[in-house]
Formats: C-alpha cells, sequence, structure tokens
C-alpha cells in the first residue's frame, strides 16, 4: 500500500509562502482592528501604509523579570550574520572588518621583572569571505575579554588571536594594542627625574596561516636644522651677530616586525631610538638642562633624511628585529610646512601609497 505525505508535511514554497501572505494582507485589509488583534496584532502591519500603525499600543514597561531562554533567543534576528543572498554591493573578499578603539585596563611586564597596568585602546579584526554577510562584532570582545586579565606579552596576545579567529571562522586576523607607557627619566645635568610618556603599540597578525609581531613607536625629540645652525655661526664669525638656529619638535615612528624568540622589550626599543637620536625631548628642566639640551642640540644637528637613517642604522644591529619602518616628521619653526621622511627595510611596510592623513597622526600631544 502506498502512504503519500500530505502538502502539509512538507516545507511551503517560496511560491506558496507569498500566495499566503498576499490572502492574509487581503484579509486583513477588509478586516476590522478588533479581528487582527485576536489573530495576531503583528498581523496589521502587514497591510501597506500600516506598518508601524500598532507602535502606540505596544507596551513601554521595561520588563525587569524577562529572561531570555534557548527558545526565545532562537528567534531573534539576526542580518548582520545572515545569507549570502543579503549581501550588498560586490560580492568581495574583505581584508579588514571588526571594532576599533574598544578600551580596557591591562598589565604589561616591564623590562626589571615589575608590571604595570595602562588604559590600552584595542582594535580588532578578520577577514571576511566573499560569501559571507558579516560577522559577529561582539565575538572579537568576548575573545578577547578571555585573556584581559592576564599580564600581556606577544603570547598572549597570540592566543587571543586564536581564539576570535575560532569563534568567527576566519581565515585571517589581527590585533592592535594602543597605550601610552611611563618611563622614568633623568634630566641631562639637575639630578631630577620625571615621566615621559611613549605612545606604544603591540600588533598581532595573522594572513594565510604566517603569523607576524610588530611594534610600534612615536618617539618625540628636537631637530636642530645643520644648515641654520652653520648660517647662524657665519653671522657671529663674521658680524659678530647674535643668530640663533631654528630646532623644532620632531616625531619618528618606528614600526618593527620582531623575528626572535628573544624578547624585545618596549624599553628596548626606546633605548635604540635615544642611541640613534639622543635629542630626545626633556620632562625636568632647571637653568642647567636648558643649557645642557642647547650644547646637546648643538652636538648632533640634523635633517629629516639624517634621522631616518640614524634610526635605521640602529636597528639594523639588532638581531631581533626584521622588517621595519622608519616615518620622520620635522615639524618645522623657520617654515610653516613640515619636513618628512619615510625609511622601510624588508616587504613587510613597502607601500607605493601614502596615506592622505599619515603625517598629520605624528604629533606630540603632552
Amino acid at each position: 500500500m502506498n502512504i503519500q505525505s500530505s502538502k502539509s508535511d512538507r516545507p511551503m514554497t517560496r511560491e506558496e509562502a507569498k500566495d499566503a501572505l498576499d490572502k492574509l494582507r487581503a484579509w486583513a485589509s477588509a478586516a476590522n482592528p478588533t479581528e487582527i488583534a485576536e489573530l495576531d496584532p503583528a498581523v496589521a502591519r502587514l497591510i501597506p501604509g500600516n506598518e508601524v500603525s500598532n507602535y502606540p499600543d505596544l507596551s513601554r514597561d521595561y520588563p525587569e523579570d524577562f529572561t531570555v531562554d534557548p527558545d526565545y533567543k532562537a528567534t531573534l534576528p539576526d542580518l548582520q550574520n545572515g545569507p549570502t543572498s543579503l549581501i550588498k554591493g560586490a560580492k568581495k573578499q574583505i581584508q579588514h572588518v571588526g571594532i576599533s578603539n574598544f578600551r580596557l585596563p591591562i598589565s604589561y611586564r616591564t623590562r626589571d621583572g615589575g608590571d604595570v597596568t595602562l588604559e590600552t585602546s584595542v582594535t580588532g579584526t578578520v577577514s571576511l569571505e566573499e560569501d559571507k554577510k558579516g560577522i559577529n562584532m561582539s565575538r572579537i570582545m568576548r575573545s578577547f575579554y578571555k585573556h584581559a586579565e592576564k599580564t600581556f606579552s606577544f603570547e598572549v596576545l597570540e592566543h587571543a588571536l586564536a581564539d576570535y579567529k575560532a569563534d568567527l571562522d576566519s581565515f585571517d586576523a589581527r590585533i592592535q594594542m594602543r597605550f601610552r607607557y611611563p618611563m622614568k627619566i633623568p634630566s641631562l645635568r639637575s639630578g631630577l627625574e620625571g615621566y615621559q610618556y611613549y605612545d606604544l603599540a603591540m600588533e598581532k597578525v595573522e594572513i594565510g596561516g604566517q603569523p607576524m609581531k610588530i611594534m610600534h613607536l612615536d618617539y618625540v625629540y628636537s631637530s636642530t636644522c645643520p644648515c641654520s645652525l652653520e648660517l647662524s655661526e657665519h653671522a657671529r664669525q663674521f658680524r659678530g651677530q647674535l643668530a640663533t638656529p631654528h630646532s623644532q619638535r620632531s616625531v619618528a615612528r618606528i614600526s618593527v616586525v620582531t623575528k626572535s624568540i628573544q624578547r624585545l622589550w618596549f624599553e628596548d626599543l626606546i633605548d635604540m631610538a635615544r642611541r640613534a637620536v639622543p635629542t630626545e625631548t626633556q620632562v625636568m628642566v632647571k637653568r642647567e638642562d636648558e643649557q645642557a639640551f642647547a650644547e646637546l642640540n648643538a652636538a648632533n644637528p640634523i635633517f629629516v633624511e639624517d634621522a631616518a637613517r640614524l634610526f635605521c642604522r640602529e636597528l639594523q644591529q639588532d638581531e631581533r628585529i626584521g622588517d621595519f619602518r622608519v616615518i620622520a616628521s620635522h615639524q618645522e619653526s623657520l617654515h610653516s610646512h613640515d619636513a618628512v621622511s619615510i625609511l622601510t627595510e624588508g616587504d613587510t611596510f613597502v607601500s607605493g601609497s601614502i596615506d592622505p592623513k599619515l603625517f598629520t597622526t605624528l604629533f606630540h600631544v603632552g
């Protein structure tokens, strides 16, 4: 004996659903509000021009005792993680999608064996394949928070990265953590000390299964123009004319790929920058320190090209550093424009294009 399933036992086709929806709309258009409410108040929204007509009738009391159970949660819409049919625009892979500047206190290990807790801005992104609508942004934060109580290092970043790659089913992922790192710096001659704050970032990247660890430092220094120094001395020697060379606050953004299992400390990179260009801006200054700083600048006059090459030479000497990039900006006191340079080593940071606002981000806010 053959037993055939009834129509109601099989899934409804899209055409059948549309036909049923048209019939429901036709009925709702002719029904009175009471009939609609008795069937389901939501039906009123099916009437063209009446999509939110029952908005005033909705409850305005916050249900403090309402709890979400698995069945209710399953009914919640999730357009961001919807099907391919919801994709707008070109169906192309997106290299970076995620969240930027979510902040939390993070503990970091210092070179002397201590810990310091700093407010940290975190950016987390993953790649998105061409056949996926979007990602669950909050999963990046949830994955990161699993590790937020640990003292951070590149190893902890690696675990956090692996977690949200798995949570979001993505091939590529990146985490960048930005913070201001304090170091107590002695004055040049007076014996005073003060805290210098360094803009630093740790970045962990995994592309095509290849991991990479990057450290970024903004180093702030004074640059005395060699040409202006020579011209000032010429005026003194040949005409007895008092003249001063122009100097300016300058910023170098140093980005390095760390390639060794031996740790590169934040303090190590700062020390390299200071050895390369010793005219770092000062924190605590008395008269003898100000005089010393003038002498230090006169002993180290540099053009922006010199600065880039001096940083380069110092970085090349450390076996823990692989590819790197130096971006220098001398924010001229003579001119109404800045003098800038970019120097790269290796393929990581090579780019034929420059971000139009790159150099406007190289400033020191104090």
